[in-house]
């Protein structure tokens, strides 16, 4: 993540783009974060366009390898009985 003035943004806008291609770039004025300059592919990627329902609640996909389709225990359904409600 690269940090620059308002000032050098000004100056430099296209040392800026190319930053944003490898990451967020944040803009400061007068010492203070102020604007976040972003490709538009990591825009496109924090707000979910294109993505599914199900792809936006599948688990990540370092996590989704480790599960099996076999493995049912996380969904599977409780044993437990149902308590009674107190009102």
């Amino acid at each position: 993540m690269s940090v620059m003035t308002s000032r050098d943004f000004n100056q430099r806008t296209n040392e800026a783009k190319s930053a944003a291609g490898s990451g967020p770039v944040i803009i400061t004025d007068r010492g203070q974060p102020s604007h976040v300059l972003l490709s538009y592919m990591d825009y496109l990627r924090l707000r979910g366009e294109g993505r599914s329902v199900a792809q936006a609640l599948a688990p990540p996909a370092h996590l989704a390898s480790t599960l099996s389709e076999s493995d049912d225990s996380l969904f599977a359904r409780s044993k437990d009985h149902p308590r009674a409600v107190d009102l």
